[in-house]
């Protein structure tokens, strides 16, 4: 643990605090409300000597964290050399980046040292123009991985020992592809991400050494939306580098969403049904925008902007349908052995049903009608099996073979 995460810690433990004393504050007060007492000024806010307690708790609360604040970032500069030549290890990242899909969107608010930037990365290490790759060491076919919810590049692709399969250093030996990982905050918007994305593969072509003739994706969970809203705003944008795409294939990713976070969204509801447990709603409305956005498969601003995004609504998404000029490949698990009704509607791989991985839905406007050759169902296989699969290996170098540029 280094300076910036002892300060990330106490901004999270000070609003942890003050988060905690607004529930029951809250319950507090509905308790009195039933009794026919009055409320303070504010909703969920007492009054008289009670409401001067918690406003009190409120105010040292914030008092002690903001002159925390104050100490460790004077600490902060001090030791800042030294800590940027200190690598995380894989068991931070994998913290952060568990705390990120959770709650990313907050931390990038309150600029916590916790928030993780994204960045496309070569052999453990950022790209940037100031450190490119060895043209030497680099092919002119590049292969991005990108992770899904919570999950960064180091866990997400088995990038550690005694790990049954990583796809990227075993597609840059079988077909000369360059494995470029990338890194990102979960807990954000996914067309948040998808702009970002889309503006850090387009500076990708001018800084790699060698002119990029092909670029292929795989893209787990989430990330299978992040790159196909990163084809919508690059094409808005005029960008180059989806002219270089070959390639897409999705490892179960919930095209029209996934049924955990509809039920969170039920949560939110049930919890704001009495006055009782109306104000631990807060606590179901911790999780991210990253999250929220699962509900239905968000990939557009539209889908989100303006909208209380927990609030219980219909499928209003644009329309964001695959890009014609790329060959799209989806793998879709199921823990059951066969299809069925109950398999494909219920069951999926324990995290994404069946039908939203294959893109199939009900209104033929928003099916993504994948090819019948480009899909591929994995039996007896659950959401994180997908990453390690022979199965799925096989079939991702069958397809990639077959599309090369």
């Amino acid at each position: 643990m280094n300076i910036s995460d002892m300060r990330g810690i106490v901004k999270l433990a000070t609003q942890a605090t003050s988060g905690v004393t607004r529930i029951v504050e809250g319950v507090h007060q509905s308790v009195w409300r039933t009794m026919g007492f009055p409320g303070g000024k504010a909703p969920g806010k007492a009054r008289g000597f009670t409401g001067l307690v918690y406003k009190t708790v409120h105010g040292i609360t914030g008092l002690t964290g903001k002159s925390a604040d104050t100490m460790m970032a004077g600490l902060q500069q001090l030791f800042q050399s030294a800590e940027s030549e200190t690598p995380g290890t894989p068991r931070r990242e994998a913290i952060l980046a568990i705390l990120n899909g959770v709650m990313g969107d907050r931390l990038v608010e309150d600029n916590s040292p916790f928030a993780i930037p994204m960045s496309l990365r070569y052999r453990e290490q950022a790209l940037s123009r100031q450190s490119p790759p060895p043209q030497a060491d680099v092919s002119s076919k590049v292969l991005l991985l990108i992770h899904g919810l919570c999950m960064d590049d180091l866990q997400q692709y088995g990038r550690r020992k005694n790990h049954a399969a990583e796809y990227g250093d075993a597609l840059a030996s079988t077909l000369d592809y360059s494995p470029v990982y990338l890194r990102y905050n979960s807990g954000l918007h996914i067309s948040l991400n998808g702009r970002e994305l889309s503006a850090q593969l387009e500076q990708l072509l001018t800084l790699w050494p060698r002119p990029i003739e092909e670029l292929s994706v795989i893209a787990h969970s989430m990330g299978g939306l992040v790159i196909r809203s990163a084809l919508h705003y690059a094409r808005q944008e005029g960008l180059h580098w989806p002219e270089r795409i070959g390639n897409i294939v999705f490892l179960g990713t919930p095209h029209h969403g996934a049924p955990l976070e509809r039920a969170g969204n039920w949560l939110d509801i049930i919890l704001g049904a009495t006055p009782y447990t109306k104000p631990f709603t807060s606590l179901a409305q911790l999780r991210s925008a990253g999250i929220t956005d699962l509900r239905y498969g968000n990939v557009l601003d539209e889908d989100w902007h303006g909208h209380d995004r927990f609030h219980l609504k219909p499928d209003t998404r644009q329309l964001a349908p695959l890009p014609d000029t790329v060959a799209c490949h989806t793998v879709a698990a199921t823990l059951a052995e066969k299809r069925g009704a109950l398999a494909d509607h219920l069951v999926g791989d324990g995290v994404v049903p069946l039908r939203s991985a294959l893109g199939q839905h009900k209104e033929a406007q928003r099916d993504l009608a994948f090819a019948e050759s480009s899909q591929l169902i994995a039996y007896r296989t659950n959401h994180m099996d997908l990453l390690n699969s022979t199965e799925v290996f096989d079939q991702i170098v069958q397809w990639l073979e077959q599309n090369e540029r």
